[in-house]
């Protein structure tokens, strides 16, 4: 099995038997192949580098209602948030004093922020901070909604295709989202000049290896900048709550034959390898070599850093680690700068935990 990835790598492309085969080997020595030759890709693309991402969490209200997101419209026990503009720009001098110099703007598919709304937060972050990029991921929207966010400064935009299964997609989605329309989005985007990342869920309901080799080609035909991947999570009170959570395991040799097939993507280490795995997110960019990073465990310093101001926005806590991107990992973040709770006090208190890689060379671009 060790010459079908090489095969992989060699012709960047990967057959639907090719891929069942390395998502259910049990032979150690095959899987460990894996994560090194695509470690192999990353050192000769990236070097050792990881690119640090400053998240700040726009807006937990959406007007959709998923069938595997804890903050689907129909869930009435999430406390809702918003934050203002004014809000929005002190994360930002906050993370630029840090030493960020990329910020991602996320939330729900909150309709209260119109194109006036967002384009002025925007207009206004790039204005502030002129040497800083700015990536979206804000859910569907027009093209010409994508045009004037792009016009007022934003330069990356982050919007997973969840799968590339149209079945597939409406059994996790209901009836009032469009497969294809979310795809189109991703096109519209691409052609306006952004810097594009797509994704979907390791492990989620209903998914095979059919529909992850859809996934795969996908990848391969729209080359986007950066893949986002992570396991399934369950989330209380929706419907798929009692469902198992994807494996961690499959998350890893998915990344490593993304790798592969995209040798210069972004792939970025994700929250949810920190949720279902004890040693949080940070464990993906030494353990296994697909990350950019070398083959034995650096050392680490964390630091937490809390600042507090008056806001009607809900309470934060500290994360578990900071959420970097690798260069083998991608854009969208590295630590969190705003994020949710569940009761809103008058005062708030934000936390930023930077980890510092002493065998690595951390990124601010």
């Amino acid at each position: 099995m060790k010459q079908t990835i090489d095969t992989i790598r060699s012709r960047r492309n990967i057959t639907l038997s090719q891929l069942g085969a390395l998502l259910t080997t049990g032979d150690k020595e095959v899987v460990q192949y894996l994560y090194d030759t695509a470690h192999a890709e990353t050192q000769r693309v990236y070097g050792d580098k990881i690119f640090m991402r400053g998240l700040i969490e726009l807006t937990n209200h959406c007007k959709n209602d998923c069938y595997y997101c804890g903050i689907r419209r129909s869930r009435t026990d999430v406390h809702r948030y918003r934050l203002t503009r004014d809000e929005v720009l002190e994360c930002c001098k906050t993370g630029y004093n840090l030493g960020f110099r990329t910020y991602v703007i996320q939330g729900g598919e909150d309709g209260w922020y119109d194109d006036e709304k967002l384009c002025d937060i925007v207009s206004a972050v790039r204005k502030g901070y002129p040497d800083c990029a700015i990536t979206l991921s804000m859910g569907e929207r027009s093209r010409e909604s994508y045009q004037r966010l792009y016009d007022a400064g934003a330069n990356r935009y982050l919007l997973r295709h969840e799968t590339a299964d149209a079945t597939h997609y409406g059994r996790l989605h209901p009836a009032d989202m469009s497969f294809d329309n979310r795809i189109r989005c991703l096109h519209d985007l691409r052609e306006i000049g952004y810097q594009v990342g797509c994704g979907f869920m390791v492990g989620s309901p209903y998914q095979t290896v059919e529909t992850l080799y859809k996934d795969l080609q996908f990848i391969r035909s729209f080359q986007p900048h950066m893949v986002g991947i992570g396991p399934f999570v369950p989330a209380a009170d929706t419907p798929f709550a009692d469902c198992p959570a994807g494996s961690v395991e499959t998350t890893l040799r998915l990344l490593s034959i993304i790798r592969l097939l995209h040798p210069t993507v972004l792939l970025p280490a994700t929250t949810a390898l920190g949720t279902l795995h004890p040693r949080d997110e940070n464990w993906a960019f030494w353990p296994e070599p697909t990350w950019s990073c070398p083959t034995s465990a650096p050392r680490t310093t964390a630091r937490t850093i809390a600042f507090t101001t008056t806001s009607s926005a809900p309470a934060t806590k500290p994360p578990s680690a900071v959420s970097a991107s690798t260069a083998a990992s991608a854009p969208p973040a590295a630590t969190s700068l705003s994020t949710a709770a569940t009761t809103p006090p008058a005062r708030v208190e934000r936390y930023i935990t930077i980890t510092f890689f002493d065998q690595l060379t951390i990124c601010t671009v």
